[in-house]
């Protein structure tokens, strides 16, 4: 069978591969949460899968006479049976776990993953062996299987960015998917069919004996390669946590970034395993090994500099032309760093019949590193370290490893030469950092506004995301507007108002359960409602915990003894809990189109929160001006009610008593001190405001435009929008 069908097929194969990752995730973390634990559970539990099928791969391929291209082909059989059906299967799974422990949930989405990345990770290896016999050179077919492999890959990314997931929703991405698995196993079972005794027929590459990789290759010892290979790998995953943190933070989360990133990503690495091909080619000798060992250090070098340099060239670039334009600056990088892999199996793997299996174990050491750096940036570092620390620190062990491969080769002469040179680079790195890193959240936040815009007062980083406050106590959570200290409603200055007219339609909250708190403002109003008996805060990110302390108005609330906090994802917390039952819940989530906030916005999370509602409860949550959102909320539940831009949805009537409203807000005490003054203009002005918001349910005609309306008006006028579901993710693709 000629090369080419062979490349085609392994560039089809990375279409599928990418599409599941995207989707799986999602739907495992809609199960689990989007909580940093669950993302890095769930993440490990991919990475881990593949380092499994590696091997698994590796010990196949040394079996003589497998036909390699028929066992490729039952693979993708497989991964298509079982991304067909994947779907239907993490919903039972997500039925029978939810409110596991955190250990357990690393089993479960181990256990659920476990079987299609070990089928994915095994391909490698697997045709590595087949192709060796052909060209009997290792680094040539590792670079060329990993060009087309990663370019389909970064190929779907750019689908899923543009069409695939807005169009076709998370059941048609995994049914597209599946249908190209069942497409490359057909043709592989054809070409099996048609070529496979000519092929077995065909000389084998010439086989050197099973030794060791270091007696063949005559340059590194094996052990040494898949170290090196284990480094670059937690380097890469590293860079790229780093850089997704930061270019989430310049596009508010908008889903498409990160797929937009992972494409540059994916295409770089695709693009330096085809330049490494090109040196494996050339430098096919023994004599030529060490001209692509240092070309392995070099690359690292290089490499390292450019990823140093990606986060405060984004910062820069923001102001003038946006984030997308340094998209190359990362392919460059990556492409780099990934073609250090194929080079390195090119010096330390023999092309002999072990070929497969030696290479398996250079890419499971490629990926261990890969999820340590994965566990260990986003898990660890990033709760100790900024941003600009962590750069600091990739860059220095990528030079380090550079340099130390340098060090082995030259003479003392050049070797001197060599280490001082990389020195410098280190120094002027570590100098340069204030400059190079200076107010570079500032400049990612404000883009073509800096540096007329204020400083920020408080900046916290942490595996959670990064919250930023100016001085005006404008807050900011993952790079979008998130509230304001404050809880004066003649200020309304976050439009807290909206909190203010929970008394209006639901006077008599006893129970009541807010997911999220950011400022801790709108919860400082939840809290002081009369009557109230306990409200259980359920907030994802703990920074805002020590932000709240700092600031008069809300500062009594981490002090209220009907106040109990907790850190979890809001919809994994309700599946921990199924008996926690609530007369009224809050929800000031942030913009419809974020990544991930069709879970919290869906008809799917609609339901799941009725079955925590008492009779008559209910629930209050931001729409952000979102027609769909508010059509998903008026279509799960029978009676609605919007206020602004919020949406309460009920199973009985909401009716706004004006009176009762207003006795309501001139008791309203917090900290026990009144929120209105009535003897000041000021705030008799702001109670006359908020008990006018209630005129517009009078006014049909004109519901659209009033500050309040009723749910049949709700559903009339948005009776062409889609009901969103977790299937279709609502906006966040658009």
């Amino acid at each position: 069978m000629s090369l080419t069908w062979i490349y085609v097929l392994f560039f089809i194969s990375g279409f599928p591969a990418l599409i599941y990752q995207i989707v799986w995730q999602r739907a495992l973390f809609a199960i689990y949460g989007v909580n940093v634990e669950s993302v890095t559970i769930v993440v490990s539990a991919f990475m881990l899968g593949l380092g499994i099928g590696s091997l698994l791969g590796g010990a196949v391929s040394k079996r003589a006479g497998l036909p390699m291209l028929a066992v490729f082909g039952g693979i993708e059989l497989s991964i298509g049976a079982f991304g067909a059906g994947s779907l239907h299967i993490f919903h039972w799974a997500g039925v029978y776990t939810a409110g596991a422990s955190l250990p357990l949930t690393g089993l479960l989405a181990f256990a659920l993953v476990l079987l299609p990345t070990t089928l994915m990770g095994a391909t490698l290896p697997i045709l590595v062996a087949h192709l060796v016999r052909l060209s009997a050179n290792v680094g040539s077919s590792v670079g060329m299987l990993y060009f087309v492999n990663t370019l389909g890959s970064a190929v779907a990314c750019l689908a899923a960015a543009a069409y695939l997931m807005r169009l076709l929703g998370e059941s048609g991405c995994v049914t597209a998917a599946a249908a190209c698995n069942f497409t490359i196993a057909g043709c592989a079972f054809a070409a099996h069919w048609l070529f496979g005794k000519k092929a077995s027929r065909e000389p084998a590459a010439a086989s050197q004996p099973d030794s060791t990789a270091a007696q063949s290759a005559g340059m590194i010892p094996f052990p040494v390669a898949a170290c090196l290979a284990g480094l670059s790998g937690f380097i890469a995953l590293s860079y790229e946590i780093l850089w997704y943190r930061a270019y989430s933070f310049v596009s508010g989360t908008e889903a498409r970034s990160f797929a937009l990133l992972l494409a540059a990503y994916l295409e770089g690495v695709a693009f330096g395993s085809l330049y490494s091909k090109s040196l494996c080619t050339r430098f096919n000798s023994s004599k030529d090994r060490a001209r692509v060992l240092s070309a392995v250090s070099v690359l690292l070098i290089v490499a390292n500099a450019f990823g140093f340099l990606v986060v405060p060239m984004l910062a820069y670039a923001v102001r003038w032309v946006g984030y997308l334009v340094t998209l190359p600056l990362i392919a460059l990088s990556a492409g780099l760093l990934g073609a250090v892999f194929p080079l390195l199996t090119h010096i330390s793997v023999a092309p002999d019949s072990r070929a497969g299996s030696r290479l398996s174990r250079l890419y499971a050491a490629n990926i261990v590193g890969s999820t340590l750096g994965t566990f260990m940036v986003g898990f660890i570092l990033m709760d100790h370290w900024s941003i600009q620390q962590i750069s600091v620190f990739l860059l220095l062990l990528g030079l380090a490893m550079g340099a130390a491969i340098q060090v082995r080769m030259l003479r003392n002469g050049r070797r001197f030469a060599m280490l001082a040179s990389v020195a410098a680079v280190a120094l002027a790195a570590i100098l340069t950092e204030p400059a190079t890193f200076g107010a570079v959240y500032e400049r990612l936040l404000y883009k073509d506004r800096y540096p007329t815009a204020a400083k920020f007062a408080h900046l916290l980083e942490s595996r959670s995301g990064v919250v930023a406050v100016d001085p005006t106590g404008m807050v900011f959570g993952g790079g979008m507007y998130d509230g304001r200290f404050n809880t004066s409603l003649a200020d309304n200055a976050n439009w807290i108002v909206r909190a203010y007219a929970v008394p209006a339609f639901h006077p008599n909250s006893r129970r009541a359960l807010m997911i999220g708190l950011s400022s801790g403002s709108w919860a400082q109003v939840v809290a002081s409602l009369s009557g109230l008996e306990h409200l259980t805060i359920v907030e994802i990110n703990p920074s805002y915990l020590s932000l709240i302390p700092q600031y008069p108005q809300v500062a009594g609330l981490l002090r209220n003894p009907k106040v109990s906090i907790v850190i979890d994802d809001g919809r994994r917390w309700l599946a921990r809990n199924p008996d926690r039952q609530f007369d009224l819940i809050v929800m000031n989530s942030s913009f419809h189109w974020r990544a991930h906030m069709s879970n919290l916005l869906s008809a799917d999370f609609l339901r799941i929160v009725r079955r925590h509602l008492d009779p008559g409860g209910v629930f209050y949550y931001n729409t952000t001006d979102s027609g769909e959102v508010q059509i998903t909320g008026a279509t799960v539940f029978p009676y609605a009610l919007r206020v602004m831009n919020f949406l309460a949805v009920s199973d009985r009537p909401l009716v706004v008593d004006k009176n009762a409203w207003r006795d309501a807000l001139v008791a309203y005490k917090i900290d026990g001190q009144p929120v209105l003054d009535l003897s000041q203009a000021r705030d008799r002005q702001a109670l006359s405001q908020t008990l006018a918001m209630a005129d517009g349910l009078a006014q049909p005609e004109s519901a659209a435009k009033a500050l309040m309306e009723c749910g049949g008006t709700i559903r009339l006028r948005n009776r062409d929008k889609r009901v969103i579901t977790d299937d279709n993710m609502g906006t966040e693709w658009n």
